[in-house]
């Protein structure tokens, strides 16, 4: 049976020692000691993911332990800030061997590919619950905020979103697709693609900027509601999956514009920065979509009087669409 600091040494402080770099100390103290480059801020985000609410109890112990990293490096990219290292606290009702030996080399196989070091944590026994704690570093006034959309900005997507609650979906029998369809709808689900090569391209171009883990009509609020403004947004021009495209135009609404856990980004910037936007998103070899504008609020007009989202089809006709980003506390 392993015990609680064989289990860390084992499968975690080893491979995390082989590959200190950027911390000054990492794991084996009261606390790990980390600076980021010099003239160059902090950025700090924790996620957690609790079994039954953010994954299903049966999901590859490889993919989730990518997913559990790559959640929190999204946040990293929405605020264009380059990854320095993470903490892992999570709770095991018991210590199975091959259970995580999987589980860390997913999560270490993307930690090295980002240079994101392990530099502290801590276990216990209990329900399967994983809390990362994720850092990174951006120059001062180059963080890409929620509060910084400007009135005439381009609304802009990375990616296709949509996929990973599509495959939620397949996963829970709400509609069908082909063997090929649900295997991409499920691996946008269990392995998510943090978009950091394009936040950090994004620096200088992007105004607002934030990854969309709850859904795009909900997290699109949140720059709306820090920015003070609205948006009219062009729902046939949101990015689709071939795969998506294939599922009714409904079920594809829903999934795209508020299904959540995709990790993309939504960002806006000024029409003028359209080719540096396209330049960026070729570096990062990502697709980014224009999919709308920002405008500005307008007492007079009760639409537009608070921030909120115009939903227009192709060819500008006004869709009266309820939509509702995910809440972990009223989820389904």
């Amino acid at each position: 049976m392993l015990s609680e600091f064989s289990l860390i040494d084992r499968f975690f402080a080893r491979r995390a020692r082989a590959n200190t770099r950027r911390a000054a100390l990492g794991i084996g103290d009261d606390c790990a000691l980390i600076a980021p480059p010099a003239g160059e801020m902090l950025a700090i985000s924790t996620d957690m993911l609790v079994e039954g609410r953010h994954f299903l109890p049966d999901v590859d112990p490889h993919a989730l332990g990518h997913k559990a990293l790559a959640v929190n490096l999204s946040d990293l990219a929405a605020m264009g800030a380059a990854p320095l290292g993470f903490t892992l606290a999570f709770s095991l009702p018991k210590p199975r061997e091959d259970w995580l030996t999987a589980f860390s080399a997913g999560l270490f196989e993307l930690a090295d590919r980002f240079g994101c070091e392990l530099i502290g944590g801590d276990t216990t026994a209990g329900p399967l619950n994983l809390c990362i704690t994720v850092f990174g570093s951006v120059p001062p006034g180059a963080a890409l905020r929620r509060d910084a959309a400007q009135p005439g900005d381009d609304i802009w997507v990375s990616g296709t979103p949509g996929d990973a609650r599509a495959g939620l979906g397949v996963l829970r029998g709400e509609w069908q697709a082909d063997a090929a369809d649900a295997a991409v709808f499920r691996h946008a689900l269990e392995r998510p693609e943090p978009r950091i090569a394009l936040g950090l391209a994004l620096r200088g171009v992007a105004h607002a900027a934030l990854d969309v883990s709850d859904g795009l009509a909900g997290d699109l609020l949140h720059i709306l509601e820090r920015s003070n403004a609205c948006a009219r947004i062009d729902v046939d021009a949101l990015p689709r999956s071939a795969a998506l495209a294939r599922l009714p135009q409904a079920v594809q609404r829903q999934c795209a514009l508020a299904g959540g856990d995709d990790y993309e980004l939504c960002f806006t910037a000024a029409p003028g920065a359209r080719s540096a936007v396209e330049a960026a998103a070729q570096h990062a070899g990502v697709r980014a979509t224009r999919i709308g504008t920002i405008t500005v609020l307008d007492p007079a007009d009760p639409a537009r009087a608070r921030p909120g989202i115009a939903w227009h089809d192709g060819s500008g006709a006004p869709l009266n669409l309820t939509l509702q980003g995910f809440d972990h506390f009223h989820a389904d």
